[in-house]
């Protein structure tokens, strides 16, 4: 059995990966860290979790010894100031922040817009989505967890830009329910604003534009020209990538099938459809992609969970293999449906 922590237990990651993680078959939950609630009982501020641990949350990870592995579910900026010291300690960590994705730490800087002040351990982070990196996954001692946004549409994208069926240019509609945005209210989500309305934002500036070029390219071994549109919708969970490709000549409806059958057909959470629908994947680590071609176009598209798929489902599935455990042991729960 293995011990793990979390780093920033209140939060809507730190909340899913304890949902999670205390119901692992091979996993202790060990330690939740809350500044705001240290000291009271992690049942108490999730009551989800009543019944299914007696942990208590406290202020710092170092109160938890000999833990194998740690989730550092924070604000971004926070986590570049906790991860030294606990890989330094030969402590495992999967960072659900972003201050570990983007490899270049000048991009970095511009997109986030504050210096990053780890650097050498920058250049060591694994990006972690299991489809596409999974043995880099599996030695690494540190890996940035996707973002949900990019989680959505790089599995939408990367077997079509692998395959050179399509042009190196790609338009990314994104539509995410309100919980993407965190915990902290806002007037954007206050619900007379969002309830009945579709709210684009951040186009052009949203930082997953060069997170979806970096691992697509990572993966595809080419660079791709990302125009990505995030869209607020009135739901809780869920996000759908709809995203526009040109064809080169001579590529066709079978031949992108093909190239999404031959990356996704052995995978265990990724899933190849005929229509995607996010009820089918929310509550769950499953994505559903599926593709159109349209005259000269192609359109890709990638359901996911925001909070599970695209954040602490993910982590999990990253952990696992960072472990050497089963890579689907927690995760083996359906979509809710309806």
């Amino acid at each position: 059995m293995v011990k793990v922590g979390v780093i920033g237990g209140t939060g809507y990651t730190g909340s899913e990966l304890s949902r999670i993680l205390c119901i692992h078959p091979d996993v202790e939950l060990a330690a939740l860290t809350s500044r705001q609630n240290g000291g009271r009982k992690v049942s108490e501020v999730h009551t989800f979790l009543k019944g299914y641990t007696d942990l208590v949350f406290t202020e710092s990870i170092s109160e938890t010894p000999d833990l194998d592995l740690v989730f550092v579910a924070t604000p971004r900026g926070v986590a570049m100031h906790e991860v030294p010291a606990l890989v330094d300690a030969g402590i495992k960590v999967v960072d659900l922040s972003g201050d570990y994705r983007l490899k270049d730490v000048g991009v970095y800087e511009e997109w986030y817009g504050h210096e990053h002040v780890d650097v050498d351990h920058l250049a060591d982070a694994v990006y972690g989505l299991p489809e596409l990196f999974r043995a880099d996954i599996a030695g690494a001692d540190l890996v940035a967890n996707p973002g949900c946004y990019a989680t959505a549409a790089i599995l939408a994208c990367a077997p079509l830009a692998k395959s050179g069926l399509a042009e190196d240019d790609v338009i990314i509609d994104a539509k995410s329910g309100t919980s993407g945005a965190g915990m902290v209210p806002s007037p954007r989500l206050h619900h007379p604003a969002c309830g009945e309305s579709i709210i684009p934002y951040s186009v052009g500036s949203h930082r997953h534009t060069p997170e979806i070029e970096m691992a697509v390219g990572m993966f595809a071994g080419n660079g791709m020209e990302v125009t990505f549109v995030p869209q607020l919708i009135p739901i809780v969970r869920g996000i759908l990538a709809t995203c526009y490709f040109r064809l080169k000549d001579g590529a066709d409806a079978d031949t992108v099938a093909e190239a999404y059958t031959a990356r996704y057909g052995g995978e265990p959470f990724v899933h190849y459809v005929e229509e995607p629908s996010i009820r089918a994947v929310v509550g769950s680590n499953h994505a559903h992609v599926a593709t159109a071609v349209v005259g000269r176009k192609a359109v890709a598209f990638g359901a996911i969970d925001n909070l599970v798929k695209g954040a602490s489902g993910q982590a999990v599935q990253c952990m696992n293999l960072m472990l050497g455990l089963d890579e689907t042991a927690g995760l083996g729960f359906p979509g809710l449906g309806v």
